[in-house]
């Protein structure tokens, strides 16, 4: 059960928590500020939608990154909360199988 709950709290942080889109604008040094889904998704704008996700992969500039999927302070938020999550499912798994029970 806590397993569920913790993955079921990663990805709703993750994909479907309200935020700002935050991706790179086309001068290189503003952020966008439409409104998005999830940590890792962008706005409707095409080019956005998959530019956080590219940035985490590719890791050109790990300073970007970080400022692209968290702009704000109601986003770290957000990402500690999808960490927290995951690393609960993490537990819920291993715990029982190295305690034997």
């Amino acid at each position: 059960m806590i397993v569920a709950l913790s993955v079921g709290v990663s990805a709703y942080v993750a994909f479907q928590v309200p935020v700002w889109c935050g991706a790179v604008n086309r001068d290189g040094q503003t952020y966008c500020r439409n409104n998005a889904y999830g940590l890792l998704m962008g706005c409707s704008k095409r080019q956005h939608r998959w530019q956080k996700i590219k940035m985490i992969v590719l890791r050109n500039k790990v300073g970007n990154v970080g400022r692209s999927v968290f702009p704000t302070a109601k986003d770290k938020f957000n990402g500690v909360l999808a960490v927290g999550g995951l690393l609960s499912a993490i537990a819920a798994v291993i715990v029982p199988v190295v305690t034997g029970g």
